[in-house]
């Protein structure tokens, strides 16, 4: 399957007027922000609509892979059946890594085992294998059948890692040469090679059993003299990743050390691939949408091509939690309905305490765990940062607390017409009880964090609805709890 996008024109070979066409087309396909206009993904549609073979690949031939992607993920599944059946062998194999999962698995289903086969076969070895995950053992199997025996090799190691660890994402094309080569000798075996990553930038030192003994980055090497022996511009203890490290450990690293690229080895100290920039961009714009999503209650299966069964199912969970603490909430206000029944203003006035309380908790949680993927807050920082999240919660808790408590006895002593004692009872009776639930919500929007991942889970994941229930059940319990010793009792 070949891609076909402007990237592949080489437009030094061709004449004004057919590069003015190809850079039109994109041009009418794409709007300013490089996002698929409305009106191109109708004529897509229409020509689909009409059978129109020719006409779609007119539309689309131009396209880099990933706005292949975009459109197909715009077309709705019968369109995208339709559009896979009409470009056929035509479609660009990098679409395939760039679809959200909903989509691949419709285009999937679409392409025949050859094609498919075809289309993997082009692509880098970790991007195959995330095409390829998500299918059943009997699929897969049918699948890599098809593919050059040394690919079929090559994407069933890269599955044997564990799903979001190194050896997942990294690409096995690397380019290895021994300590004694010269500069000179490897230029040759460079120019030589059959077989070279499409994108690198160091050159890796290893010894006769592939053991790594160190990179030499190609800026380096590019400056020195043809007989300078390669083990002579190593570079001094460099970044090494082991293939079992988790995703997130290796986007950490890159970003602590400005890394471009690193040698990937495994438990005998063989290098086996490397990971470079790009995927590891991929990799944070992945957790930080899995994270916001998390925080949220909702996993990453939520995109619009997911099927309505699916995505209910998995938001399903989180909401039976917060109903679960909802009615725990609602139990705390029944302890109190003696004294909500004296006194109709708590009822108005209590879910500002909530409120505000859910509020300050969930702003602390999200710097917590912000702060916990970037490493900022570790063991070392959590008490700094417990005393300052505290701190700030009850700056707020006050400065709002005179605010509100103000403005709630006002209220009740002009429009309920209720005596100056009793209007600044209550004032204070709610300035108190926001004190009380925004440092509590402080308190557990940086704990509850901690905690979580001190105990090896997510906290994005779990931190927001134990965050609410202590909002919720501190903001209650301390609102009717004081009105019911002070103003009704």
């Amino acid at each position: 399957m070949p891609e076909t996008n402007t990237s592949e024109h080489d437009l030094s070979e061709l004449t004004t007027p057919e590069v003015e066409a190809i850079l039109d087309a994109e041009d009418a396909a794409l709007d300013e922000r490089g996002s698929l206009t409305s009106d191109f993904v109708y004529q897509v549609r229409e020509r689909i609509g009409e059978d129109d073979a020719d006409g779609v690949l007119d539309l689309v031939e131009d396209l880099k892979p990933a706005d292949v992607a975009d459109l197909i993920e715009q077309l709705g599944e019968e369109d995208t059946k339709s559009f896979i059946r009409l470009v056929g062998a035509e479609l660009p194999a990098g679409a395939l890594a760039e679809l959200e999962d909903g989509a691949r698995d419709t285009v999937i289903d679409a392409l025949t085992t050859e094609q498919l086969a075809e289309a993997v076969t082009e692509l880098d070895t970790d991007e195959a294998a995330f095409v390829l995950e998500d299918m059943t053992q009997e699929d897969r199997d049918e699948v890599l059948a098809e593919m050059p025996i040394a690919d079929r090799l090559a994407v069933r190691a890269a599955l044997e890692y564990g799903e979001e660890t190194a050896g997942r994402i990294m690409q096995r094309d690397v380019f290895a040469a021994p300590g004694y080569w010269n500069v000179g000798q490897i230029i040759d075996r460079l120019r030589s090679a059959e077989r070279l990553p499409e994108t690198f930038y160091d050159v890796y030192v290893v010894d006769p059993t592939y053991k790594i003994i160190g990179l030499v980055p190609l800026s380096r090497f590019v400056k020195a003299k043809r007989d300078t022996k390669i083990e002579n511009l190593i570079e001094d203890e460099p970044v090494i990743i082991d293939a079992g490290m988790d995703q997130e450990e290796v986007a950490y690293l890159f970003e602590k050390y400005n890394l471009i690229s690193a040698p990937v080895i495994d438990e005998g100290r063989r290098l086996v691939g490397m990971i470079t920039v790009d995927d590891v961009v991929e990799i944070v714009h992945s957790e930080a949408d899995e994270d916001m999503l998390a925080l949220a209650g909702i996993n990453d299966d939520n995109s619009i091509n997911v099927p309505i069964r699916k995505v209910a199912r998995s938001r399903f969970v989180w909401l039976l939690v917060n109903l679960g603490t909802a009615i725990l909430a609602s139990v705390v206000i029944g302890i109190f309905d003696g004294t909500i029944e004296q006194m109709v203003a708590l009822a108005i006035l209590m879910p500002i305490v909530a409120s505000m309380g859910g509020n300050a908790g969930t702003q602390t949680m999200t710097v917590a765990v912000r702060n916990l993927s970037t490493r900022t807050l570790t063991a070392a920082t959590a008490v700094r940062a417990v005393y300052k999240e505290t701190a700030v919660s009850a700056l707020n808790g006050v400065a709002f607390a005179v605010l509100m408590g103000a403005a709630a006895a006002l209220w009740y002593l002009l429009l309920a017409g209720q005596s100056a004692a009793d209007a600044w009872a209550l004032g204070g009776v709610l300035a108190a009880a926001m004190i009380i639930n925004m440092l509590c919500a402080g308190l557990a929007g940086i704990l509850i964090p901690l905690a979580l991942d001190r105990a090896g889970q997510d906290p994005a994941v779990s931190s927001a609805v134990f965050v609410t229930t202590v909002t919720d059940i501190v903001g209650f319990s301390a609102f009717l709890g004081l009105a019911a010793v002070f103003l009704v009792g």
